[in-house]
């Protein structure tokens, strides 16, 4: 009886002390961003985890790519003196704390109709840390947002959609040629989960990255005003111009930056284009 309490008590009483084993489901994130305003309705706290199947030219977060922390030197001038330090992009965190940290913003939550965010990089790729952040923050009643690349199997989706208020999705080329040499992958698992998510009857926004000479073509747009029509519901339409904020990043990491040369969307692109969607009976925006 002695040597049974010896080998099992210290487990049940771990297991009665922390019966959802929330002290060893880690995650790896590589950024939390307070009072976020375009990653869903509402305040936000917007969490960036590690972590991409993806490689798309444009990512203004390629650090978010690999699933592991890494360290880079960085370097910075003060008084004509060059100083260096080696700097760490991502951090283990496990549930607990991340829901320490989600809970000093409920107010702002309340307030402003806002929630938590999951983005990336794509953080389905850590499957159980997610579905179990996404159960804690619904026990708090927590608005739960996933920006998605949808690249991921039906299961997992399925999972994670009970736990989940609302999905962005990002629709970037509907070519599936073109999808997978700007991107590295297939659309059609992707455009598969939007269809599958749309059927169950979740509320879906859709995250429209315009990208001169690569995704802004007529034939691409009509594509996917076509695919969007077919949806049982008619999805927010995000319109992302692009950008050139994140490219001094590819440097610093030693990255390759393959959008050299081209060049962000003129303000009258960006109206032409979100008066498309409007006219097709769509909510469009620019940002968010």
């Amino acid at each position: 009886m002695l040597d049974f309490l010896i080998l099992f008590l210290p487990q049940f009483v771990f297991r009665f002390i922390n019966p959802f084993n929330i002290l060893v489901m880690e995650g790896i994130i590589f950024d939390i961003k307070h009072y976020a305003l375009h990653d869903g309705p509402g305040v936000r706290q917007t969490v960036f985890l590690k972590g991409c199947p993806l490689s798309c030219w444009w990512c203004h977060n390629p650090e978010s790519r690999g699933s592991e922390p890494f360290s880079f030197r960085k370097e910075e001038k003060i008084d004509g003196h060059v100083v260096a330090e080696q700097e760490t992009v991502g951090r283990k965190i496990n549930v607990q704390d991340l829901m320490k940290e989600i809970e000093k913003d409920t107010l702002l939550f309340e307030e402003s109709g806002g929630g938590v965010t999951f983005s990336g990089g794509e953080p389905l790729l850590q499957f159980d840390f997610m579905l179990e952040a996404l159960k804690r923050c619904k026990s708090h009643e927590i608005h739960t947002c996933v920006d998605t690349t949808a690249y991921v199997s039906k299961e997992k989706l399925q999972h994670i959609a009970e736990f989940t208020d609302l999905f962005m999705i990002d629709l970037k080329q509907m070519d599936d040629r073109l999808h997978k040499k700007y991107t590295g992958v297939t659309n059609v698992l992707i455009l598969e989960n939007i269809r599958r998510l749309d059927a169950e009857g979740k509320k879906i926004w859709i995250r429209y990255p315009l990208i001169p000479d690569m995704n802004d073509q007529e034939e691409n747009l009509l594509k996917m005003l076509a695919f969007l029509q077919r949806l049982k519901q008619k999805p927010v339409v995000s319109i992302l111009p692009y950008h050139k904020i994140g490219s001094h990043k590819y440097k610093r990491f030693g990255l390759e930056y393959k959008m050299n040369g081209t060049y962000e969307p003129e303000p009258e692109q960006i109206e032409r284009v979100k008066n498309l969607f409007e006219q097709a009976g769509f909510i469009a925006c620019v940002g968010g």
